[in-house]
């Protein structure tokens, strides 16, 4: 084994039920007339689509991993040595050590404990053993062998037996288990406690953060029937860029000089889409455009923003306490965000009544505010925008919500996650005004879905509209308007 690599501790099994359920081989069924058993099977993604269809009711669903082998012997010694070991250290002691230096002052405590128990290990067994002892003293246990993979993007745990991870756009099952419902419960509390927050049967729902920004969602029974649920949206270390999103087939080359001028000139944008399609990443994405010497303010429920500015402020509401009180809602934060100098106020996401402040500090000189919302068109968002203000305690009348949306919001970048896992910024519209009771808007660019590829990939075009832009005018006044001719039409 390579000096410093990090021990395998067993491979997923491939799944049998679940999202590879089409891929499952059927049961051998009866010939039909003229047809050849022998002839090579079509890949699953190409088959016909009533014969996936029956491929899935057949197959049958096996969702929790099991350890085997290296693993397994590794989690059962640890089982044993745990409380000696707990035994014989200070805890208060021990979290003020970093990782290097707790693993160092344990080793010889470990060998300790094992001629205690007179058991003999050899060197990548006690490798193994260390690691997971400092992960289940300092960091998040079997969560942490997750959370340092680059590769995975979310973490979905549905009780102590059964972890789901996302990698490249695909689930599938994670080689973890927990001990049982209480060690579950206890890395949940770690998680929240580290943000000030709490979660137990009083308060089980909960959104906290890691400390890589990292999102966290806890949600523990008697709400969750099949013990404490983690759900763990990861974030890439390094800081995406408009520029990598269009490496990635994200996005045409227009399109993303388009949002790079969009964003340096101020407009107004709202990023829609629907549950991890890809809001936040365009988000933090088109925050690079920002000016560097503009002050930058985010409001979020949990934060997960990572402005790539040097003037940047980040704000986060607060729940109520157990009797209900002192709870700090977005409204508030953006009502005293105008009292703070800001030359931008960004929203993590808007899900009620504080989309009319949100409109309120577009409107008093914040251009270049942003935001993010759960739609699935660039139409459906301005709907749900007006839905979201109606919700609150606000007396105004249907059109006049509708002009001031149409007055406040220029542009809206629809993006979405396709079948085949990848993500794709499948619109860009711009709102040009009102037009009786109806906001006007204008498709600048699109993305055609055209044909599927042999493994499965999604084959599109992005294509621009030809249509002059409302919003020139605004890019003019930077100095940009030729470039934003050029790349709309």
């Amino acid at each position: 084994m390579a000096p410093g690599a990090r021990p395998q501790f067993g491979v997923a099994r491939p799944m049998k039920g679940g999202i590879d359920a089409v891929k499952a081989v059927p049961e051998q069924a009866m010939p039909l007339p003229g047809e050849d058993l022998n002839a090579p099977m079509l890949d699953p993604s190409r088959q016909d689509p009533m014969t996936r269809l029956a491929d899935r009711v057949n197959g049958v669903a096996e969702g929790n991993y099991q350890a085997e082998g290296f693993e397994a012997s590794v989690h059962k010694i640890k089982e044993q040595v745990l409380p000696r070991l707990l035994e014989r250290v200070d805890p208060e002691a021990a979290a003020t050590l970093t990782k290097d230096e707790l693993s160092e002052e344990f080793r010889p405590i470990i060998m300790e404990v094992l001629a205690e128990l007179k058991v003999t290990l050899n060197r990548r067994e006690q490798f193994a053993l260390e690691k997971v002892l400092i992960d289940e003293l300092l960091g998040f246990g079997p969560l942490e062998e997750l959370l340092n993979d680059p590769d995975v993007s979310d973490i979905m745990v549905n009780g102590p037996e059964q972890t789901y991870i996302e990698k490249k756009g695909k689930l599938q099952i994670a080689p973890i288990r927990f001990r049982d419902e209480a060690h579950l419960f206890q890395i949940a509390q770690r998680i929240v406690n580290q943000v000030g927050r709490r979660v137990d049967q009083t308060t089980p729902l909960c959104d906290a953060r890691l400390k890589d920004g990292s999102r966290v969602n806890v949600i523990v029974p008697p709400l969750s029937l099949r013990g404490t649920a983690i759900s763990i949206r990861k974030f890439s270390e390094k800081p995406i860029t408009l520029d990598m999103l269009r490496d990635f087939g994200s996005m045409s080359d227009k399109m993303c000089t388009a949002l790079k001028i969009a964003g340096a000139c101020r407009m107004n944008i709202v990023i829609s889409g629907g549950t991890g399609s890809g809001k936040t990443t365009m988000l933090n994405a088109m925050s690079k455009m920002i000016d560097p010497g503009e002050r930058v303010l985010t409001i979020e429920d949990a934060a997960e923003l990572r402005l790539q500015q040097p003037h940047w402020l980040p704000l986060e509401t607060r729940p109520p306490n157990l009797e209900g009180q002192g709870a700090i809602t977005i409204g508030d934060l953006v009502k005293n965000a105008l009292r703070m100098r800001p030359d931008r106020i960004i929203l993590g996401e808007i899900r009620g009544a504080e989309c009319f402040d949100l409109l309120a500090a577009m409107n008093t000189g914040h251009d270049g505010s942003m935001c993010t919302l759960h739609a699935n068109s660039a139409r459906e968002a301005l709907g749900r925008m007006e839905n979201m203000i109606l919700m609150g305690d606000i007396k105004i009348p249907k059109e006049a919500i509708s002009r001031q949306i149409a007055e406040s919001v220029d542009l809206i970048v629809q993006v979405k996650r396709l079948r085949d896992g990848s993500r794709r910024t499948t619109g860009i519209t711009e709102v040009i005004g009102m037009e009786g009771e109806v906001i006007v808007t204008q498709e600048l660019f699109k993305f055609e879905y055209l044909d599927e590829s042999d493994d499965g990939k999604i084959i599109g075009e992005f294509r621009a509209s030809g249509l002059r832009p409302y919003t020139l005018e605004k890019a003019r006044q930077f100095g940009f308007d030729q470039a934003y001719l050029e790349a709309c039409l």
